[in-house]
């Protein structure tokens, strides 16, 4: 038992409740072997086999059908705990989400207001808006359409935004327009979704060519090796702004138009917990437009910050 995390025991809950891996990983809001692998590495730190499966089924094994009870009672014995510990600490945590940008001043920012803890679990726009929605997180920091606003039920209000560069092999540093950039689009849409629709919208909007790809070389090495086959500059995706370039690559500014990515802090519309609602105002108050509003910006159409 040293090994068993109560993360796996609520996956286990989860599926034994669905019978189902992939009912289950969408409702945990993780990856189908993602999920399946943490099944197998529970059973093996149990000792016992949790569930019987074949390509048609899921059923619980006997000693699955046992064990339920008592790990839902200690899920629950778990959740009194943090409760508890939390009144003890005085105030109950504002919980907090993001994918890869938070404010260099949140602390400082929300301190006098409230207790903020940033969630460990680092996850894609679309998943953190989903946990925010369901009561997972209380806030998070990613990038919404409208639409997906009103799907949750949520508000967001503009807390950064990111100016996209494009990366070109060679040493010509001078703007490109934006047709005559390459943009990559991810098949892996658990990890990829906000990016894939950002990408193909501004493919649509400003001509710039749209290549598929399937290594997850939206960022990192495999990226810059997109960049080196592709022959024209690649449009960075917000992930990879800070990433340091190899000495063969260099940045260029994308112009006609200038291309933005926004990040909306976000909440449940029904929001109202005195603690959550201040640090919105903390974080957001005084943010202004973050240059969004120029003539020669380009936002996506649902971006709910586009005016």
């Amino acid at each position: 038992m040293a090994g068993v995390e109560l993360r796996q025991l609520r996956y286990f809950v989860a599926v034994a409740e669905e019978l189902n891996f992939g009912r289950a990983a969408k409702r945990l809001l993780i990856a189908g072997p993602s999920l399946s692998q943490q099944i197998k590495a529970l059973e093996r730190d149990l000792g016992v086999r949790l569930f019987d499966r074949d390509r048609r089924s899921v059923t619980l094994t006997p000693a699955g059908a046992d064990l339920l009870p008592h790990t839902r009672a200690l899920l629950e014995r778990a959740a009194d705990l943090h409760s508890r510990a939390d009144r003890l600490a005085g105030s109950q945590p504002v919980r907090l989400g993001y994918v890869n940008w938070l404010p260099a001043d949140l602390t400082a920012a929300t301190s006098a207001v409230a207790r903020v803890h940033v969630d460990a679990w680092v996850a894609p726009s679309h998943t953190q808006a989903a946990r925010v929605a369901d009561g997972s997180l209380d806030l998070a920091v990613c990038w919404v359409r409208t639409e997906d606003l009103e799907r949750h039920g949520l508000q967001a209000r503009l807390l950064g935004a990111d100016r996209l560069y494009a990366v070109a092999a060679g040493d010509d540093r001078s703007a490109v327009p934006a047709r005559d950039t390459c943009v990559l689009l991810d098949d892996d849409t658990t990890s990829w979704a906000s990016w894939n629709v950002y990408a193909e919208e501004l493919a649509q909007d400003t001509g710039a060519r749209a290549i598929r790809v399937s290594d997850g070389g939206i960022t990192g090495p495999g990226f810059f090796d997109h960049v080196r086959r592709c022959g024209h500059p690649v449009v960075n995706s917000p992930k990879g702004q800070t990433t340091p370039l190899p000495p063969d690559l260099v940045r260029r500014p994308v112009v006609a138009p200038e291309v933005h990515w926004t990040w909306s802090l976000v909440r449940r519309r029904s929001e109202a917990r005195a603690a959550v609602l201040a640090v919105v105002d903390a974080l957001c108050d005084g943010v202004g437009d973050l240059g969004i509003d120029g003539p020669d910006v380009w936002l996506p159409a649902g971006d709910p910050h586009r005016h």
